[in-house]
């Protein structure tokens, strides 16, 4: 027995633990998660993503995550089904979700802050360290040049004033403080006239009556042409009464940047600034 016990020992020292311990496999229930997974995860890592993946419309990733199956419908029997030992979820997941997978003993990352730049940082170093060292790696690369980058914009734009922007929606709200549009802003050099002069938070109700008289430059949508974005609001109130609205003073990105949450959100920092302050970017 004891001659047992010592050559166990002595394989535990020859064949560290995470040698012993079952490949990571991970499901990613969203779309912010299926961006920074790609960025950090081997690809036999990876056991599915999100079912907006594969969509340019919603992913910065979609040519990527096209290479792997999408979590096609939001249930833990269909989330199982891939044998994950790590589900990513956002703190937008249905709860009852999120408890039935850790019920069935599965290890789950929740990510729930995600308002800045540092907050995606914080998270991508622990979905790093439950993936293992090569994703630690890739974590510190990736932090590492948006960091270089930021540096590069911020140079840039140190001087310049700011263009007076919001970014409306047919939906009866606009964005204000605490969203991915405000961050978007205080990279880009942009006044959110939403957060400045309505004091709104989140996704509010726009005070329709004042902003008629807002001194807005440029109106910031989602889509593929400015003609195709201003359509809508050039019929609604109270957007169809601003002076920008009506001249077509408008910025257009693609949609995914306006909500991402993942480390790409840089690329989307980049192009409003450079759309907002093309003086600056000539070379």
């Amino acid at each position: 027995m004891r001659t047992l016990l010592l050559l166990f020992i002595a394989l535990c020292a020859a064949f560290p633990a995470a040698s012993w311990a079952l490949p990571v496999r991970v499901v990613s229930q969203t779309v912010g998660n299926d961006e920074m997974l790609l960025a950090l995860a081997g690809p036999e890592q990876i056991a599915a993503l999100s079912h907006l993946a594969h969509s340019p419309e919603f992913s910065g990733a979609a040519g990527e995550a096209a290479n792997y199956p999408r979590i096609l419908q939001g249930d833990a029997e269909t989330i199982l089904r891939y044998h994950p030992t790590l589900v990513l979820f956002a703190d937008y997941s249905r709860v009852e979700l999120v408890e039935q997978v850790r019920g069935a003993g599965v290890e789950t990352l929740v990510f729930d802050r995600y308002a800045t730049i540092d907050d995606t940082h914080s998270y991508l170093r622990r979905l790093a360290a439950a993936l293992g060292p090569e994703a630690q790696a890739r974590a510190e690369h990736v932090v590492a040049n948006d960091l270089a980058r930021l540096a590069i914009l911020r140079a840039k734009l140190a001087q310049v004033q700011p263009v007076r922007v919001i970014a409306p929606s047919t939906y009866g709200v606009i964005a204000g403080a605490g969203t991915t549009f405000q961050d978007l802003c205080d990279h880009a050099a942009a006044d959110n006239l939403a957060t400045s002069l309505a004091g709104l938070r989140g996704h509010a109700s726009p005070p329709a009556e004042q902003m008629i008289a807002w001194p807005l430059d440029v109106v910031v949508l989602a889509g593929q042409s400015a003609d195709g974005a201003l359509r809508p609001f050039r019929s609604l109130p109270p957007y169809r009464f601003m002076a920008a609205i009506r001249a077509g003073r408008a910025v257009v990105v693609p949609e995914w940047m306006l909500g991402c949450v993942s480390h790409r959100r840089v690329e989307a920092y980049e192009l409003l600034a450079r759309a907002l302050h093309p003086e600056l970017f000539k070379d």
